[in-house]
């Protein structure tokens, strides 16, 4: 995002801790503490996993998925699978416009591979289940991210009674809805089916009670086959788009001890940027029969450049800053750590981002106008197919190749 509009978003966190305590919206109390990260939702014990703990629940569904995959070959090619690639893709707002059109340009290169893997925070979170799916449902992805305007995406209240009385400066019905017209039944039953092969689909939300990043197994969602699924990945890619302050929270409905309380969940982004695997988890170990040729795709739906701006001497303004300041550098750092993961583990690394030649600008967030430039831009960007890096340079100001 631009400094403005991270700004304008960003900035609402600092500002409510000024007004703590004006008031607060009845909620069902959040389920008892100890009993949070094993309780089964949709009575699923694998539907979501705690990644900042225990990450031998997901090391199992690594291998279940891999034993998935080695059941589906053909009878004289076991134990030999193809090449894995993985994609992340991170939060950005607006800017999933360069994502989603990096996807469709990639589809028109012809090099565009399937993934065993795909993450999504935030703004990619809204991306992931359409790239999950494959190139079918890229105009979905081209609907999404160039024919939205400000107001398919939010609705900007009073801004004075939303801090006095409310939970956030603005309703998110409006994308709720456009998130419903797209996540439905054909979508989920593809989903569970490519669970059923073997791939991974996991959404990024932040728990505001613990404080704390969970992901969410779609798949495991999907394949479920219980009524409230659907409502509830699409509950999911709301609260993964989140932002807390500047969009309401997503109340999610759990039982514990035959009590009923309510999780809330905001957007990914506030714990983790983007996210692959967690380093807990080596993928070395996984067996001879089932080492291969791995690729990690980033796509950073930002830049990844610091982006000059004249700080006045106000509240707002060094506030605003700082916010901006926090969130590209917790994006980076991101980066850096699934790079790190990913040379430990030989796996390959590729990183797409926004560059210096897109200058387009806008006054408010989710112009059509700019989200068609950078969707435009990322499919260009697609096509090319040959603008990948596989090293850290630069990173922000600091190039880790440079000499010391």
């Amino acid at each position: 995002m631009s400094l403005s509009v991270m700004r304008r978003l960003w900035l609402v966190p600092f500002l409510l801790l000024a007004l703590a305590g004006c008031g607060s919206i009845a909620r069902l109390d959040p389920p008892p503490l100890r009993a949070t990260e094993t309780l089964p939702i949709l009575g699923l014990q694998n539907a979501r996993f705690w990644l900042d703990a225990d990450t031998a629940p997901l090391s199992r569904e690594w291998l279940m998925m891999q034993e998935r995959q080695v059941a589906a070959l053909p009878p004289g090619a076991r134990g030999r699978l193809p090449p894995s690639n993985l994609l992340a893709l991170s939060g950005g707002g607006d800017n999933g416009a360069f994502g989603a059109g990096l996807m469709v340009g990639w589809t028109a290169s012809g090099q565009r591979p399937s993934f065993d893997l795909v993450t999504g925070v935030s703004a990619g979170a809204l991306i992931a289940p359409f790239a999950f799916m494959g190139p079918d449902y890229d105009p979905q992805l081209r609907e999404v991210f160039t024919e939205v305007a400000p107001t398919d995406v939010l609705v900007i209240g009073s801004k004075l009674r939303a801090l006095l009385f409310g939970e956030a400066l603005a309703d998110t019905s409006p994308l709720y809805r456009l998130i419903e017209r797209h996540v439905n039944e054909a979508l989920m039953a593809g989903i569970a089916r490519e669970y059923a092969r073997g791939r991974l689909l996991l959404i990024g939300t932040t728990n505001l009670d613990l404080g704390r990043p969970v992901f969410w197994n779609i798949g495991a969602i999907a394949a479920s086959g219980r009524p409230e699924a659907l409502e509830l990945v699409r509950r999911i890619l709301l609260a993964s788009a989140s932002i807390p302050g500047a969009f309401p929270p997503v109340l999610v409905n759990v039982e514990s001890g035959g009590r009923a309380y309510q999780e809330m969940h905001v957007d990914g982004g506030a714990a983790l940027q983007l996210f692959l695997y967690p380093p807990g988890i080596d993928l070395r170990g996984a067996g001879a029969p089932r080492l291969r040729e791995r690729t990690a795709w980033v796509v950073r739906n930002g830049r990844l450049d610091t982006e000059w701006s004249s700080t006045n001497r106000s509240i707002i303004s060094i506030t605003g800053r700082a916010a901006s300041t926090l969130l590209h550098f917790s994006a980076v750092n991101d980066i850096v750590r699934v790079y790190l993961t990913s040379q430990r583990d030989g796996v390959r690394f590729r990183l797409a981002y926004i560059g210096t030649d897109f200058t387009e600008t806008r006054d408010q967030p989710f112009e059509t106008a700019y989200m068609r430039a950078l969707f435009a831009y990322g499919e260009a960007q697609g096509r090319q197919g040959g603008r990948w890096l596989d090293a850290l340079r630069p990173i922000g100001s600091i190039d880790p190749s440079a000499p010391r």
